[in-house]
């Protein structure tokens, strides 16, 4: 299926999913609901996913089910416990995000074999219906990458780094493939796993690698906070003549994108994300349906620029972008 008639898809199937949303108040099934429904990712809690949190929490509240939601700060072990201990605990419905599919494999396997919804959010969308999922909620981050490196051929860049700050996060490794396969010059790839836990070192180490390579003209940076606090400083630190661009959003970011220094971020709309993750488990639950049709419900790539930024940033604040 090609990239406009799945997004078409996804449009279709978010449509039917909102049209389907009623106060809880307003369905005696959901009036005496006690669905519980589990939202295990590997988030940390920071700037992005609060938001994803935020989203998941609203759609509880509006469906009136009980929900579950914790994060694993990027320990897949951790977060595979907390999948196995859902079933004992109650769980009706999942949703997990897939950042290392081996280390989970096994705990969504006890719920596909009680047969109960399962749905892969964020992360994961090429491995979600071979675990068993009905459908993926997020963007798909082979396609983010290529269309980022649509963007820096735009800027006329000829060699990008590519720093992914969480080595075993398969996500990831599919940004830096995407922008490898439309970025029309050269695309090097940087270890720069625990950035997120120690952005200073972060900051030292990418700096180092553009100041001993001079033909770095561009950095993809795989997250917000990373932009803005560590790929950011060592440009500057090197006073050189670097175009950053970002995945996903944060206040620092946003400020620094409405400043010119960044030149954009990718928005894959993670409070959507988190919140249809809980409506469609509810609508699977307490109607039967299974929405998606096999195919990722995309969430992104959006793109946040200079032209739309003063916008993103007023519902930014407003705590659902």
């Amino acid at each position: 299926m090609s990239f406009k008639k799945k997004a078409l898809a996804s449009a279709i199937a978010l449509a039917a999913a909102g049209a389907m949303i009623i106060p809880a108040a307003a369905s005696p099934a959901a009036a005496a609901s006690t669905y519980k429904i589990c939202v295990y990712t590997h988030g940390d809690g920071g700037t992005f996913w609060s938001v994803f949190q935020k989203g998941a929490v609203a759609a509880a509240k509006k469906l009136g089910v009980k929900l579950d939601y914790q994060g694993s700060s990027n320990d897949a072990a951790k977060q595979a416990s907390t999948i196995s201990a859902g079933i004992a605990a109650g769980c009706q419905g999942l949703a997990t995000s897939v950042p290392d599919p081996a280390a989970i494999k096994t705990a969504v396997a006890g719920y596909v074999k009680k047969g109960i919804p399962f749905v892969t959010v964020n992360s994961g969308s090429d491995v979600s219906q071979s675990l068993g999922a009905f459908t993926h909620i997020g963007q798909d981050e082979t396609i983010a990458g290529q269309q980022a490196g649509l963007r820096f051929n735009k800027m006329g860049l000829k060699h990008i780094l590519c720093p992914i700050q969480e080595a075993a996060n398969i996500g990831l490794q599919a940004r830096c493939k995407g922008l490898k396969q439309t970025f029309k010059g050269k695309v090097t790839n940087f270890n720069a796993d625990g950035a997120l836990s120690d952005l200073t070192a972060a900051t030292q180490k990418i700096q180092a690698a553009l100041s001993a390579d001079k033909t770095y003209d561009g950095v993809f940076a795989l997250n917000a906070d990373v932009a803005a606090k560590a790929v950011l400083p060592a440009v500057k630190a090197l006073k050189a003549k670097i175009k950053i661009g970002t995945v996903d959003m944060s206040p620092e970011a946003l400020a620094d994108i409405k400043a010119g220094t960044i030149s954009f971020a990718i928005d894959q709309q993670q409070y959507a994300q988190g919140y249809m993750a809980v409506v469609l488990l509810y609508l699977a639950l307490n109607n039967g349906n299974q929405l998606g049709g096999g195919q990722a419900i995309y969430t992104g790539p959006g793109f946040v620029t200079k032209d739309n930024v003063a916008k993103v940033i007023s519902l930014v604040a407003a705590g659902t972008r």
